[in-house]
């Protein structure tokens, strides 16, 4: 089970490398119409999401249109056990370096319990299956985060068009989301 994930994430990552880097600019924009598709991000008063890095799909657009429209955006912050503290998003001014280079907000620290109180989940993945299950980089930090939030949240798992539908093995540790956003769409599970 774990070699085919670890197979399965290097052909994503690899793939994703090889993506133009003006089309992965330029699409950034399309995820944030493709999030909001989904009339439960719209409805949203508080919103878990996270600051892409490096290949992944684009969330800049997303997240300044989520602050525009006057919602609370909660951030995770990488902890040393590999969980998720959570702080709030207060604009690209607000944000350092964290772990393995990752974007995180400086503000006070909320606690792994937080994303408990987000209406709306959007987490990072390499593929999603046509089950709502997806791969992430392995550490199961969101798979322990999307544990504490609540079952009737929307979440979702943001992903370049053809890594949806894939063959994503699955574990019993493994959490599924109600839905993928890529670029200008929403495929619901």
């Amino acid at each position: 089970m774990r070699a085919a994930k670890r197979a399965l994430r290097d052909r994503i990552l690899a793939a994703r490398e090889r993506r133009d880097l003006l089309d992965h600019t330029a699409s950034a924009g399309g995820f944030a119409d493709g999030a909001y598709r989904a009339p439960e991000l719209q409805r949203a008063t508080t919103v878990a999401c996270y600051v892409a890095i490096g290949s992944e799909p684009g969330t800049g657009p997303l997240l300044e249109r989520l602050r525009r429209d006057g919602k609370r955006v909660l951030l995770p912050v990488l902890k040393a056990d590999n969980d998720l503290d959570w702080a709030e998003y207060d604009g690209p001014e607000s944000l350092g370096y964290g772990r393995f280079g990752l974007m995180e907000p400086t503000g006070p620290r909320l606690g792994v319990d937080a994303i408990a109180e987000a209406d709306a989940v959007l987490v990072p993945g390499l593929a999603v299956s046509e089950r709502g299950f997806r791969l992430g980089r392995g550490g199961g930090s969101y798979d322990r985060a999307l544990a504490r939030v609540p079952a009737d949240a929307f979440t979702a798992v943001i992903v370049n068009p053809e890594e949806v539908g894939a063959a994503v093995p699955v574990e019993p540790h493994d959490r599924p989301v109600r839905a993928a956003v890529t670029v200008n769409a929403l495929h619901r599970y």
